[in-house]
């Protein structure tokens, strides 16, 4: 075991600025190369895990705004979906902010979505006691939609304040 790659057991932070430093310098043979790999493959993992977890809460909640919403309102007149607005905007803000610190997550989003989507209805269906017939097979939104802070479906508007 190299210098390096024992430094990467014990002292991360020291790990991570020696190679950037070796990286800086060219001395490329120097690095802990299976540790970067390691890390790196982690890095991806770990904002592919958060790009689906974030669309399948925004999915379940678009779900549950167009699928219960309007049940809802007409039971209890005060239910304006405020908890359920508030989830929808938070989502979609951190998914804006993931999908800009990394890029390269927005060529992942349509398989993260088909991949979400079965999990978002389970998470629908269970917090509406909807049966899972009610929900489409596939998903019912366009990434763009998904992404759109105007955009709340098939419901009274959201009465949101999206700067125009």
């Amino acid at each position: 075991m190299t210098d390096l790659a024992a430094l990467y057991q014990t002292d991360y932070v020291q790990w991570t600025q020696r190679n950037a430093d070796l990286l800086r310098a060219g001395r490329f043979k120097e690095l802990d190369i299976e540790h970067l790999l390691e890390e790196l493959s982690d890095m991806s993992k770990s904002d592919r895990r958060e790009l689906h977890s974030r669309l399948l809460v925004l999915i379940a909640h678009l779900l549950k705004w167009q699928f219960q919403y309007q049940t809802l309102n007409e039971r209890w007149r005060e239910f304006k979906g405020d908890s359920w607005r508030s989830t929808i905007i938070e989502q979609r803000q951190r998914l804006a902010i993931l999908l800009r610190k990394s890029p390269g997550l927005k060529s992942a989003l349509d398989d993260t979505i088909a991949d979400a989507y079965p999990d978002a209805v389970v998470v629908a269906h269970k917090e509406t006691c909807l049966p899972l017939t009610s929900f489409p097979t596939v998903c019912p939104y366009l990434t763009e939609q998904l992404l759109d802070d105007a955009f709340y479906p098939d419901s009274t508007p959201a009465h949101n304040c999206v700067d125009s």
